[in-house]
């Protein structure tokens, strides 16, 4: 099943759309006192304050449960659409690209460096749009240091992405996958019971 594209950006009335920004004055204002805002307050915060991160994000628009451990690297490009279910943890250098939702459900991690790529472009159109797609990383799955996943890629339940591998597809639920583009390569075992209705 094709990806379906939540957010694309409008550039065919611009002279040269590859110089057009992909998005509104509103929105590019927005990020700017974000960006303010965690170079200056989240970015220089002491590590254990995650409180304090997460009051931050808050603030702008982030949907956070409780207990959720956002290191002073780490970055969301757009806080206003990300959501988080309770005990997410984001490592330092940990990037969140997510022009459209990106959802994070119970005790997902991201280790150091990973990098969640929520947008791309249409290669094939000449007015080269910017293409943004929502993401659901499931609950217990683990992205590991330096891993990446795709644009419109979703995280089964307990699945893991290796060391510096890279997800181009959906992740079956409690895998563990590695290699660019990442493969199976051996089954996880269920930490946590199956939901009512799941089967084991």
């Amino acid at each position: 099943m094709a990806r379906q594209v939540d957010y694309r950006a409008n550039v065919s009335d611009a002279p040269d759309a590859y110089t057009r920004p992909a998005f509104s004055l509103s929105n590019r204002l927005r990020r700017l006192v974000w960006n303010i805002t965690w170079a200056l307050l989240y970015r220089l915060s002491p590590r254990p304050l995650h409180a304090w991160r997460a009051m931050l994000l808050r603030l702008f628009g982030a949907k956070l449960g409780p207990d959720c451990h956002f290191y002073p690297k780490s970055k969301v490009w757009a806080p206003w659409n990300l959501v988080c279910a309770d005990h997410v943890a984001a490592a330092d250098g940990v990037e969140i690209y997510n022009p459209s939702p990106i959802q994070l459900d119970s005790h997902v991690i991201l280790s150091q460096d990973c990098y969640l790529c929520g947008a791309t472009h249409d290669y094939n159109h000449p007015d080269f749009s910017l293409l943004a797609y929502r993401m659901h990383i499931h609950g217990y799955a683990w992205i590991c240091a330096r891993a990446s996943v795709a644009p419109g890629v979703n995280v089964g339940e307990g699945a893991v992405l290796g060391l510096a591998s890279v997800a181009t597809k959906d992740l079956a639920p409690w895998t563990v996958y590695g290699g660019n583009p990442a493969v199976a390569v051996r089954e996880r075992t269920r930490t946590i019971p199956p939901a009512p209705g799941d089967q084991a």
